[in-house]
């Protein structure tokens, strides 16, 4: 079924679910989509889109709990920026950070002790990007603030949690020709850099199928007093679906040019039962009623599986959990018809044709010939520098290179609209017993003749770390 972006949301309210919706679930209970929509602005395509050159990027912070000090820390080696100013809810969180940039040439200023107070920092007309690290219920509510207020945004994963915020996202991108980058470091890590490179000279051939997962043990972190601010994102884990798509399915989007050149036609997912959440929330309460709120609800289940067919005829699969005592894992498989790729278990490997795994030798030479030029440049840098490996820092430089140098981004807003939308997606295919839902079509259209953005810095590439 073809659908435009209204008629896609008047049939996608996912009404009738009967999932829990206790006070403790305020903020969360978005599963029942909103039907109505404000006519959509004309379409002016965000992808390839080069904003004008910024010097100096002026740069706010929202959220500093987890992934925000991180993130500043990483800035702070990055040529051109200056940070003009930090805000979280918690004084304590804005403080700590901003003590660390005494002595520096960053003399942020801070907002906090109040829910609004990012938008006052919004609100500022000497800021070109805000930087958005809060829990996920407030990404596109901030984002959409600040594009509309004149500022690029980059926002951690997901994006957003429902099908019209995601929507949001695109329309108030496309009519402030503002940036919305959607924060998804594992695009960046050095494996999948270097495949993907592979894979659009042609080595792999043909594209056919791609996998990717978050595999990643946090039952003990989700129950944390500490690890998540009001425990939030334990909230989260009452809904039920794959939550955190973004991390598997981002390098396999970019390898199969999905939004450029092919687009994601439907899906379905599956999901197991809970074998180990409600129990630890039950248990839990019968010692310390903090956690009574959350005794006696029904959690997601262990595993999510979801698989996608793209316009192509090619395939996705994405997995999720993040309760099971597994090794941690992204999968990141692509096949085509000459060749593959899979990164875990660790170290990644590389085949052609019928002859298996090349060998460690064969492997070093694929490396030094298709390492992707921004590696080559910054790679060893940002493994000094840190975040993940190294991957946290190229992602926060190449998104500062392009606004330096007017170059289009490598992730843009459709990205960050389609990946983030899998996660409700799925949710309501789970809810109709596995049932094929649409996924929309972000670009309207423009899938078909938009291009890859080149990674390779050809043209890009001029900004300095400062170590």
């Amino acid at each position: 079924m073809s659908t435009s972006r209204r008629e896609f949301l008047k049939i996608s309210s996912l009404t009738g679910m009967g999932l829990a919706s206790t006070s403790v679930l305020k903020g969360y209970d978005h599963l029942q989509e909103g039907n109505a929509k404000k006519p959509a602005p004309p379409h002016f395509n965000m992808c390839g889109y080069a904003a004008p050159k910024i010097e100096t990027v002026r740069i706010g912070f929202v959220g500093l709990g987890n992934r925000g000090p991180a993130a500043v820390e990483r800035m702070m080696h990055i040529e051109g920026t200056d940070i003009k100013a930090l805000c979280d809810l918690r004084p304590e969180k804005a403080k700590a950070v901003r003590q660390k940039l005494e002595g520096t040439i960053h003399h942020p200023e801070v907002y906090t002790g109040k829910e609004d107070e990012w938008k006052k920092m919004c609100d500022r007309a000497d800021i070109d990007l805000i930087y958005i690290a809060t829990p996920w219920a407030l990404h596109t509510p901030m984002a959409v603030y600040a594009m509309n207020h004149g500022k690029h945004v980059c926002v951690e994963v997901p994006s957003a949690k429902t099908l019209e915020e995601c929507w949001q996202l695109v329309e108030t991108s496309e009519r402030t020709k503002k940036h919305c980058i959607i924060l998804e470091n594992c695009c960046y890590d050095f494996f999948e850099l270097l495949t993907l490179n592979m894979a659009r000279q042609g080595l792999f051939g043909e594209l056919v199928h791609g996998e990717g997962a978050y595999i990643h043990t946090l039952l003990e972190s989700n129950f944390s007093k500490e690890k998540y601010y009001d425990m939030w994102r334990l909230k989260e884990n009452l809904r039920n679906g794959n939550l955190y798509p973004t991390h598997g399915l981002g390098p396999v989007a970019q390898a199969l040019n999905i939004n450029r050149g092919d687009k994601m036609d439907y899906l379905v997912a599956m999901s197991g039962n809970d074998f180990q959440m409600a129990a630890m929330a039950n248990e839990l309460a019968a010692k310390d009623d903090f956690f009574k709120p959350y005794a006696n609800k029904k959690f997601r289940g262990n595993m999510n599986t979801t698989t996608i067919r793209t316009n192509k005829g090619r395939t996705i699969m994405l997995q999720h959990d993040v309760t099971s005592p597994n090794v941690y894992s992204r999968i990141h498989k692509i096949s085509g018809t000459k060749g593959s790729c899979l990164k875990y278990p660790e170290p990644g490997k590389i085949a052609f044709g019928h002859e298996g795994w090349v060998t460690d030798e064969e492997f070093k030479n694929l490396e030094s010939k298709y390492t992707a030029p921004i590696v080559s440049k910054v790679g060893e840098m940002a493994k000094q520098v840190g975040g993940h490996g190294g991957m946290d820092f190229l992602m926060d430089w190449r998104t500062i290179d392009c606004l330096r140098n007017g170059l289009p981004m490598d992730m843009d807003v459709y990205d960050a609209a389609l990946w983030s939308a899998i996660a409700p997606l799925s949710e309501k295919s789970v809810a109709n017993r596995s049932n094929s839902v649409d996924i929309p079509d972000f670009t309207s259209g423009s899938w078909k003749t938009n291009q890859p953005v080149d990674i390779s810095l050809v043209t890009g590439g001029t900004t300095k770390v400062i170590m």
